[in-house]
């Protein structure tokens, strides 16, 4: 069992040129020659530099500044990690309309200061009314568009239910003092800045196309510009009606009533009934080792937990410190390791409630040694030589937040509308945009969806049923069992690639956290046969090394932003990374 050494690395990770080691480096400097000389003087200086924030206590990182700044106010004012996370819940559903909801659904992982892990489940369902081929033409062939732009994609909400089934189990603090700020926030406005505006830019025409969204974010029919004051008088008042008659108001009352009647006017199913039978669940999440750390991850109808387990544990015999960030060898072995586990991910697992997830089985160490096995030193296994190895079966659109309070409660939620801004459409003046989260099911067994996953009927439409999700809140605890980090990420089935990453930086590559979330990274999800990969991981030679063994990448640059929290066992301070992904937003602490 090897000893974590945390060290503080300069960022010469986020430079094309990899670096091999043989052991994690000891000091605070990296020699010059290191770095990618090609790279720009300036560029080099500025990823050098980069260091978390840090605080003795407690921490919030979410990826709206304004978020942030409302759960740290609560864990001064005496709240715990969970009262802080309700809060920021509610705010980024204000002040990050295009992820942060309550019009969606997600997961949190909560770790408390007695050491017990939870896990919550408050996924969208599908409606009683919704059909295994509805998103099929009269031939049989997937209508473009039907599960992501019209009424017919929206999923049944669960956010509202999940933030109160949390806060009542096992928050400090009343739902008025929680959703007060994002209240505030909705109906006094907020100044915009320029990363707020970006994402809002990307949806003005959708916006012109419904009056009832362009009113909002619209400015006189032309989008807000970076200053400009928004206000959500709308949304202020369903977050009122949430805080004065709690969840009834919106799964059985007025809200319930105006969603209804907006699904029954726009062809959408769902109805009274489906908002009324709405519950979350509370369950016991995945756990795996890995270099003696303990990873803590969501359980399905999450594929992350299961997902991002299988790839560390194929990796663990392999001395990814010594081979390097970036290296052809550690990159190889990461990628099909990732090849690998999706192939399991997309074959075997869907909502526990309609269909057996094999978890023992996919996490026997048998079943990833004989996974590992197939793994050749030096060539790339075709996809179509890989399948679910267990035998036959019977967005980067979301967002992610990390709380630690100073008890030692730990809260990590990835919550979600699937495409930025779901549907794009609002129910009538409930102010709130809608989900499209049922496109995540499987139209057609072997058609990809929105993501490029190829899935089989485990994760057909059924009726009341969740579906598949790569969302993964995860924690780690240190041997000892103690908190060591809370992380996450948005970006459909990247974020799993993601998540996974951001503990390899750190337990392998000796990052900080705000190296960790900020390297390049790679994802590879079993099909299509290629590799994503960002700006900078590879240098030329490298790739060519990898191409020449088989490997085939596809250049990205948009990649999910994961706000992720470590506990330093040198300093005990902690360390808050607000992903460089996403400048508005912001990890503070006290």
């Amino acid at each position: 069992m090897r000893s974590f050494r945390h060290v503080f690395v300069p960022l010469f990770l986020l430079l094309a040129a990899p670096l091999a080691l043989a052991k994690p480096p000891q000091n605070h400097s990296i020699p010059d020659t290191a770095l990618d000389v090609s790279a720009p003087p300036t560029t080099r200086q500025a990823l050098a530099s980069a260091q978390p924030v840090r605080a003795k206590h407690a921490m919030v990182v979410s990826a709206q500044h304004l978020a942030t700044q409302v759960g740290l106010k609560i864990l001064k004012q005496g709240g715990n990690a969970v009262d802080a996370a309700v809060a920021v819940g509610y705010a980024l559903a204000v002040v990050h309309p295009c992820c942060g909801n309550i019009g969606g659904g997600g997961f949190m992982v909560v770790h408390l200061k007695n050491g017990k892990n939870l896990f919550l489940d408050f996924r969208e369902k599908a409606p009683l009314a919704a059909t295994t081929d509805m998103y099929q033409d009269k031939d049989g062939n997937v209508v473009e568009g039907r599960s992501t732009k019209t009424y017919l994609g929206v999923g049944v909400p669960g956010t509202v239910m999940g933030l109160d089934s949390a806060l009542k189990k096992y928050g400090t603090m009343s739902l008025k003092q929680v959703i007060d700020p994002a209240i505030a926030l909705a109906r006094k406005g907020y100044v915009l800045q320029q990363g707020d505006i970006n994402i809002m830019a990307t949806h003005t025409k959708l916006f012109a196309q419904w009056p009832n969204v362009a009113a909002i974010f619209l400015h006189d029919g032309k989008p807000w510009q970076v200053g400009d004051r928004l206000k959500q008088p709308q949304l202020a008042h369903t977050l009122e009606l949430i805080r004065d008659h709690g969840t009834k108001a919106f799964y059985r009352g007025p809200i319930a009533h105006k969603l209804a009647a907006a699904n029954k006017a726009n062809g959408g199913l769902i109805t009274l009934k489906d908002l009324a039978d709405y519950s979350v669940k509370w369950d016991k999440p995945v756990t795996c080792d890995y270099r003696g750390y303990t990873v803590v991850a969501a359980a399905p109808p999450s594929s992350g937990g299961v997902t991002i387990c299988q790839i560390l544990e194929i990796l663990e015999p392999y001395p990814l410190h010594k081979w390097g960030y970036g290296s052809p060898k550690a990159t190889h072995y990461i990628i099909e390791a990732e090849r690998r586990a999706f192939a399991d991910r997309n074959t075997y697992l869907g909502d526990p409630a309609f269909v057996h997830n094999p978890i023992d089985k996919l996490l026997d160490p048998k079943h990833i040694a004989e996974m590992r096995s197939t793994i050749q030193d030096d060539k790339a296994t075709p996809s179509s030589d890989i399948h679910g190895s267990l035998g036959p079966a019977e967005g980067m659109h979301t967002t992610h937040f990390s709380v630690v309070d100073a008890q030692g409660n730990a809260v990590s939620v990835t919550y979600t509308l699937n495409y930025l801004f779901g549907i794009s459409q609002m129910a009538g003046d409930t102010g709130f945009f809608l989900n499209n989260e049922m496109d995540d099911f499987t139209s057609k067994p072997g058609v990809p969806n929105t993501f490029g996953l190829v899935q089989g009927k485990i994760n057909q439409i059924e009726p009341g049923k969740r579906p598949l999700s790569s969302m993964s809140p995860s924690l780690v605890l240190d041997p000892h069992g103690k908190l060591f980090m809370v992380t996450g990420s948005p970006g459909g089935s990247t974020i799993i690639s993601t998540t996974m990453e951001s503990i390899v930086n750190v337990i392998d590559f000796g990052m900080n956290m705000q190296q960790a979330v900020d390297a390049p990274r790679l994802h590879m999800q079993w099909l299509p046969d290629v590799t994503m990969v960002e700006p900078g991981l590879l240098s030329a030679a490298s790739q060519s090394a990898l191409e020449a063994m088989g490997h085939k990448f596809h250049e990205i640059r948009s990649w999910g932003a994961d706000e992720a929290i470590l506990r330093n066992p040198k300093t005990g301070l902690l360390e808050g990374a607000n992903d460089r992904r996403r400048p508005a937003g912001l990890a503070a602490g006290y």
